[in-house]
Order: structure tokens, then sequence, then C-alpha cells
């Protein structure tokens, strides 16, 4: 009886934790440090897509000539910062790493020398 009485003790307190979000989806703890960027063998084309509708909604001022992420000049490389800004920017959820499956969430920081990735907390 009592390991029931803990489980109703919790399903309310998401209950209430819900109702005072407005209904929205609550985010209790996400601790874990995860970045975006694009799968190895994701065609070329995906990767410019990916460039320019990042861009489009981001800065990426990081992987313009001169930015610190401009080497490699690579549109893998390229594409992997942008969509990691555009990823950090819209709240980290997995569906803000998708890109038409050519997105890949990881949890080892891709930055290299002076390209530091972005994170938000």
């Amino acid at each position: 009886m009592a390991m029931a009485s803990k489980l109703t003790n919790i399903c309310f307190t998401f209950l209430i934790l819900y109702l005072l979000s407005g209904g929205t989806s609550v985010k209790l703890v996400h601790a874990e440090k995860t970045w975006c960027i694009a799968k190895p063998g994701t065609a070329d084309t995906s990767l410019q897509d990916n460039i320019e509708y990042a861009c489009s909604q981001v800065n990426c001022w990081p992987i313009r000539k001169g930015g610190p992420c401009f080497y490699p000049n690579t549109l893998i490389s390229h594409a992997s910062v942008a969509m990691n800004i555009y990823y950090q920017a819209n709240g980290r959820n997995d569906w803000n790493c998708d890109f038409s499956g050519t997105g890949l969430i990881v949890t080892t920081d891709p930055s290299y020398g002076k390209c530091k990735y972005i994170i938000s907390t």
C-alpha cells in the first residue's frame, strides 16, 4: 500500500508542475551537455541546405571567413557549427537537431582549436 501512495504522490507532483507551467512540457533536468553535428557521410547538397536553413534563423558568424570556425573550410565542418548554433538557440530539443535525418546529437564537445561550439545552459 505504501508503494501505491508514493506513486500517487509522484503523479500528483508532476500534474501540479504541468499545470503551473501553463500546460507546456516541463523540463525537469537537462544536466547533460549536448551538441548537434552533421552525421558523417551526409551528402554535400544536404549539408549546404542545412547551412542555409540554420544561418537564415541564427547568426553563423563563426563559419564566415575570418571567423574562428572557418577552417577547415569544408561543408561538413561548417554545417556542424551552424546546426549546433541553431540547436542551442532553439532549446536543445531532439527535433532541433533533426535536419531531415542528417543531424546527430553528441555528448562529447566537438570544439577544436579556436573553434568553440556554443552550448546553452
